[in-house]
């Protein structure tokens, strides 16, 4: 049975984007704060504000205005864009290299500082170096079964360790001194700091595309075999239960107590809480998805969307309407991590209350008694 937890809202029309330039297509996508940045197959990344309104009926839409776009200058795409905001740097993937460029004028940084021979790349959200005006980026090389780890200064880089790999890496995730690896056979976490691995599970990257996202401190979310999509702690053990994934995710995304997943035809929405599957929403020829600070942003090739959470009371006020008490229990008690305190202790006995009387109801006095205590 379905749960309304999410809204589907345009943020960026193609026009705004391409206007009747069919060839153009988004590659990647980067948000931060009210910042969105599109990167293009054409070798442009273009920079606009998000704004988002909310109508008296509490109707939310989100209002683009574009800032500025830039050409870098090569005839190959855009393949990644990561945010340092501290630093006001963005970090542009280009034919291998890593480029810096100013986040307000994207103008790359006079020094010249960047980074070659890069397939992919992401950032360490739990830096080990403890310099605010630095970030740890970690990359996988277009040298064989390599990872190198660099420090990332305002107007310069810095290589800080070179890690060979058991097999050839494909994707990765960053979390302190571990990285989170899909190899071409299996997954590994690696400490890179002491050299231990520790195979998690076999995949095979030539059959379908891995995936590899840190989710909270010391914890990944990982495609598993047979279309699960399990957790890993960088102990390599599981504390959650897997949940149950189509067999072609393309991405996910995490916007607590939901796991969003999508494939070729749709964006499913999963509980951490009980793995349940509470929500489906059509959603052709996607290609990304990815949450930033709490944002789930989903990519067609010509547009951008944003998935809009509802408020969780709102969801648990649906799902006692419908006299699903057990689902509702499990969801209020999943969003005491959400909700101050005083808050939520009043917003619980209220719920428990209700769910009493539903139980009392529908005869069940055992249950609605306990409730009701």
């Amino acid at each position: 049975m379905s749960v309304k937890a999410f809204k589907l809202v345009s943020a960026v029309e193609r026009e705004m984007l391409m206007g009747d330039k069919n060839y153009i297509n988004i590659e990647c996508i980067e948000c931060c704060g009210k910042n969105l940045y599109i990167g293009t197959n054409d070798c442009f990344i273009y920079h606009f504000l998000l704004d988002e309104k909310v109508s008296t009926a509490g109707k939310i839409t989100f209002a683009a205005t574009k800032q500025l776009h830039k050409y870098l200058g090569l005839k190959k795409p855009v393949s990644e864009l990561k945010a340092a905001s501290a630093l006001t740097r963005l970090l542009v993937l280009c034919d291998n290299t890593i480029t810096l460029v100013n986040m307000l004028n994207l103008e790359p940084v006079p020094t010249g500082a960047r980074i070659k021979g890069a397939v992919t790349f992401t950032l360490n959200e739990n830096p080990v170096s403890g310099d605010p005006f630095c970030v740890e980026v970690c990359i996988i090389s277009v040298k064989r079964r390599t990872i190198q780890m660099f420090m990332v200064f305002e107007d310069r880089v810095q290589i800080v360790k070179e890690v060979f790999t058991p097999e050839q890496p494909c994707a990765v995730a960053v979390d302190g001194y571990y990285l989170c690896l899909a190899l071409t056979t299996q997954y590994i976490i690696l400490n890179y700091n002491t050299g231990v691995s520790q195979d998690l599970f076999p995949y095979c990257s030539d059959e379908k595309r891995p995936i590899v996202k840190r989710i909270g401190r010391q914890e990944f979310l990982l495609a598993g075999p047979g279309g699960l999509g399990m957790f890993a702690t960088v102990d390599g053990i599981s504390q959650r239960a897997p949940v149950h994934w189509s067999e072609n995710v393309i991405g996910a995304a995490l916007c607590f107590p939901y796991v969003v997943a999508l494939d070729d035809e749709f964006i499913t929405v999963h509980s951490m809480l009980d793995q349940q599957q509470k929500q489906t929403l059509p959603f052709k020829e996607g290609h990304i998805l990815q949450d930033f600070e709490g944002k789930v942003i989903v990519a067609t090739n010509k547009g951008v969307y944003i998935l809009v959470p509802l408020p969780l009371e709102k969801q648990i006020q649906d799902l006692l309407a419908s006299h699903r008490v057990e689902e509702a229990l499990v969801l209020a008690k999943g969003a005491r991590r959400n909700i101050p305190k005083e808050k939520f202790q009043v917003m619980y006995k209220r719920i428990l209350q209700q769910a009493g009387f539903i139980q009392f109801a529908q005869l069940q006095f055992l249950e609605a008694k306990e409730l009701f205590r």
